[in-house]
C-alpha cells in the first residue's frame, strides 16, 4: 500500500513537472547546461519539408505505468495542442486535441487504434514532446482527417 502511494505522489510529480513551461520561470534565472532545450528537437518536419509542427503537452492522466521498471518513467498525454507552420507562406495553425476521446472515436468507427499515448517523461521538454515522438501521438488524429501533415 505504501509503494502504491509513493508510486502515485512520484508520479504526480512528474506530471506536474512536466506541464510547467519555461515562461513560469524567473526572467532573471540562468539556464544550466543540463537544463538547455534546443529548439529543433522540438520540432518534426512533414515529408517534403513545407511544414514544421510542434506539440504542447496541456494535460497528462494520473495513471500510474504498467510496468516502470521495464520502460522506466512515463506519462500518459491526453491532451496536446498542436502548432503547424507553414514555412512556404508562414502561417500558423493551431489546434487542441483531447487524444483520449479521439482514440475512443477511432476504435468506435474503425474498429482499432495505433495510439500509444505513453511518453517517457524524459521525452517532454520545457512543456513540448520532442519530435521523434509526434506520429505517436498525432496518429489516430491522422487516420481520422483531424490532421493533415
Amino acid at each position: 500500500m505504501s509503494e502504491e502511494k509513493t508510486n502515485v505522489e512520484s508520479n504526480d510529480i512528474v506530471s506536474k513537472a512536466i506541464l510547467e513551461t519555461v515562461s513560469d520561470a524567473e526572467v532573471n534565472s540562468r539556464i544550466s547546461f543540463e537544463e538547455f532545450t534546443d529548439e529543433r528537437t522540438l520540432i518534426s518536419h512533414d515529408a517534403f519539408g513545407n511544414k514544421q509542427m510542434k506539440i504542447k503537452v496541456l494535460e497528462v492522466s494520473d495513471e500510474n505505468p504498467p510496468s516502470k521498471w521495464k520502460f522506466g518513467d512515463r506519462v500518459k498525454v491526453t491532451k496536446i495542442l498542436v502548432t503547424i507552420k507553414h514555412l512556404t507562406t508562414q502561417e500558423v495553425e493551431e489546434g487542441e486535441f483531447d487524444i483520449e476521446a479521439i482514440e475512443r472515436e477511432l476504435a468506435e468507427k474503425r474498429h482499432y487504434t495505433s495510439t500509444n499515448r505513453w511518453i517517457p517523461a524524459s521525452d517532454v521538454k520545457n512543456g513540448y514532446v520532442i519530435g521523434s515522438k509526434h506520429t505517436r501521438l498525432i496518429s489516430d488524429a491522422a487516420a481520422l482527417d483531424y490532421i493533415v501533415f
